[in-house]
């Protein structure tokens, strides 16, 4: 045979071989001297079949091909593709590979490589014979091409020759394409495929993913739901679900990997499809293996497909389905199940990956940042820190306060620009630098020329905006410098807002000669600060300093807010945590005046981890406080909240525990801290298995709703507080 060009040659030999052969496809793979590897030149077959090649294989690979190339002899595997390669008995695709070497006059051409379905029958002698025939065939056209001075090799892109075959109904019966008109099942059955990849490469959480799997396999396969799992610590752990999946995620959420269920040997490498009457598919296990033991009791008619995920060269996750009626799966839809499968697992490797780094980000951040904020006789402060939306990387935002002999306090936020590593090791260095010569008294101007002098000698091109504001609390004077900062907000005791104007100065880190300009200001009792950083303010449309004027201006005018909810209401006021480009800090410290009141009301207790008897010293720290404070009528309620939130925090945080106690004017206040910043979930509010696996056992939480006035859980630099209020009655 002599093709009248390299195409001619190819698309000849292929249509050939598959006919002759009774294959699904056949390809030729052609080597790649430069790199030593075969690229794929030309394939012809079923559309599914076709997107299951290739498109590079080393010769090192354990590969149909390859093994020929090396070999020089035909070679026959199960899986042209393994997703495991140290298990060759994993079967993502239910193929069988045949390979013939390309080669004539001592050169390697390549490899003509069929794919077979599984239950098409072995390997006869006579369909080896026949495939080296039309291997050596094209060996010999060939090499007349380079005789000819004709180039042979693969293109940039291989060339496809999509067939069908209309007798062929098993594959329209499921519903795809036309009825009758050869190649439009397999055509059609790509379109979930093209449209799954588009959605998961724009996939950032697991919701994401799910919801790419509902529409594009759920859907067209007429699943009834749909789980996703993952494997940590020798259990199962469901990562999303969709569809009517909770009897799926009871009994999958916490289950033992080593278990005999569909799902466990899924972890293996081993795609599964059982029916409900406990019979498989298909599957790889070996004949001797009791299937039997392998299933979770099955009730009705309904059908589980299992797909291991496999994602950076390992098992990441598992594809659960479960349809409502037995079916089959014929080969072409199990292909395309491999294939999506694959494109799940990246995704599902990809997101994990990235919610992992995120919270490692995230525990960096906030262990540099206070894990308390100092008690201050006339000044109650509260902080939020808030991460990106968008990004895994670190962030460079702080606040902290400083209290000074005198009745003064300094309050700082900053923000060292960037989002690596360098900006969150300059936030500390940074942050350490203000504090430290906050602490020896010197004014807001020089401080930030003192640390802007450091910042020059650490030798880093970043650059750090700060704002200092020193705050005398016997007569309300505040004095405000800044470092290309923000100027902070003020709301007044009749609800108006104002701002602390100050000079703007230059950021840290840029040379200059001037000196720090600041700026004085008088506060009145029951003023309201709010230090930010500008994060909070990038991602509004309009008018973003008008927009957190309003939010501090909330509530009813001339009432002091509370600080807390007011500080939950600044940091969640946006369109979508998608927008959040940059993360945020905020900062609010409400001065309540030398002559407002007799002097404030405050107790602290510190717990050990694992005291047992902690519980009964914070009962006990309550009991005596409040009689201390002639309010001996509240100290049984709170006694026993105190006794609730103390015990979740030692079982749950596993870490050391502060309890504050502050009395004001019309409520108290009582704060728990510990180092676990995920928040207390009660368990009887969970809405999914997977929130009740994390929730909060016992009667805790619930006694704490139904006592408190008010309660929330805020994250702080090393754990979370969780505070409460109770009103005062009245005498």
């Amino acid at each position: 045979m002599r093709g009248t060009d390299l195409e001619d040659a190819l698309h000849h030999t292929t249509g050939a071989a598959r006919h002759r052969l009774n294959a699904v496809s056949a390809a030729v793979y052609l080597l790649d001297e430069r790199s030593d590897d075969l690229r794929l030149a030309m394939a012809d077959g079923s559309p599914p079949s076709l997107f299951t090649l290739p498109w590079r294989i080393g010769l090192d690979a354990p590969a149909a091909s390859a093994r020929a190339v090396v070999s020089g002899e035909t070679a026959v595997l199960i899986d042209p593709d393994p997703a495991d390669p140290s298990q060759e008995h994993a079967l993502p695709y239910p193929y069988i590979a045949l390979s013939a070497p390309v080669a004539a006059g001592g050169r390697r051409f390549g490899a003509l490589t069929l794919l077979r379905l599984e239950n098409g029958g072995d390997c006869t002698p006579a369909d080896r014979a026949e495939l080296e025939n039309q291997a050596d065939r094209l060996a010999e056209a060939l090499a007349g091409l380079v005789k000819d001075g004709v180039r042979v090799e693969a293109g940039p892109m291989p060339m496809l020759v999509p067939q069908g075959d209309a007798t062929d109904t098993s594959v329209y019966a499921s519903g795809w394409g036309v009825r009758g008109v050869p190649g439009s099942a397999g055509t059609s059955m790509m379109y979930p495929l093209r449209r799954l990849s588009e959605m998961l490469n724009r996939a950032s959480t697991m919701d994401d993913i799910v919801q790419a799997a509902q529409y594009c396999i759920m859907a067209p396969l007429r699943a009834q739901a749909l789980v996703l799992v993952s494997a940590g610590e020798g259990r199962l752990w469901v990562l999303g679900h969709t569809g009517a999946s909770s009897g799926m995620v009871r009994a999958l959420h916490g289950a033992r990997v080593d278990d005999r269920t569909p799902a466990a040997e899924a972890f293996r490498g081993r795609p599964l499809f059982v029916s409900g009457d406990r019979s498989p598919r298909t599957g790889s296990l070996s004949p001797d293996e009791s299937r039997a033991e392998l299933y979770l009791p099955l009730t009705g008619d309904r059908q589980f497909v299992d797909l291991p995920l496999v994602g950076g060269g390992r098992v990441v996750g598992v594809c659960c389905l479960q349809f409502s009626v037995p079916r089959d799966f014929p080969p072409e839809e199990r292909a395309l199940l491999g294939m999506m499968a694959g494109s799940l697992g990246a995704a599902v490797d990809r997101v994990e990956l990235s919610a992992r780094q995120r919270a490692m980000s995230e525990c960096l951040q906030r262990f540099l940042l206070p894990s308390r904020l100092p008690d201050l006789p006339r000044l109650v402060t509260t902080a939020r820190y808030r991460p990106a939306g968008v990004t895994s990387k670190l962030g460079g935002d702080w606040y902290d306060v400083t209290t000074l002999p005198g009745d003064r306090a300094v309050l700082v936020v900053g923000d060292v620009e960037g989002h690596a590593m360098e900006s969150t090791a300059v936030m500390g260095q940074v942050r350490t630098a203000v504090a430290s010569y906050a602490s020896e008294g010197h004014r807001p101007g020089a401080v930030i020329e003192r640390t802007g002098r450091l910042l020059a000698e650490l030798g880093t091109d970043l650059t750090v905006t700060c704002c200092v504001v020193s705050l005398d609390t016997l007569d309300g004077t505040a004095e405000v410098a800044l470092a290309g900062h923000l100027a902070p907000l003020v709301r007044r005791p009749d609800g108006s807002i104002g701002i602390l104007d100050a000079p703007a100065n230059l950021p840290l880190g840029m040379p200059t000669t001037n000196t720090c300009q600041g700026s004085e200001h008088r506060l009145e009792p029951g003023s309201v600060l709010m230090l930010y950083t500008n994060g909070l303010v990038d991602w509004a449309a309009a008018d973003p300093h008008a927009r957190l004027q309003a939010l501090l201006g909330s509530g009813d005018r001339g009432a002091a807010p509370d600080l807390e909810q007011l500080a939950d209401l600044v940091v969640a006021d946006d369109s979508a945590p998608q927008q959040r480009r940059d993360d945020a800090v905020v900062l609010l410290a409400r001065y309540a005046g030398a002559a407002d009141q007799e002097e404030p009301r405050v107790g602290g207790l510190h717990i050990q981890r694992r005291d047992l008897l902690g519980v009964r010293a914070a009962r006990a720290f309550v009991h005596d406080q409040l009689g201390s404070w002639g309010l001996q009528e509240m100290s049984e309620a709170l006694e026993l909240i105190v006794s609730e939130m103390v015990t979740n925090a030692l079982i749950h945080a596993g870490s050391d525990v502060d309890v504050r106690l502050r009395a004001f004017a019309d409520h108290l206040r009582l704060e728990v801290r510990d180092s676990d910043s995920n928040p207390p979930i009660p368990s009887p509010l969970s809405l999914t298995e997977e929130e009740n696996a994390e929730a909060e056992h016992g009667r805790g939480l619930l006694i704490v709703e139904a006592l408190a006035d008010t309660w929330n859980s805020s994250p702080n630099g090393q754990g979370k507080t969780v505070s409460l209020t109770l009103p005062i009655p009245a005498r």
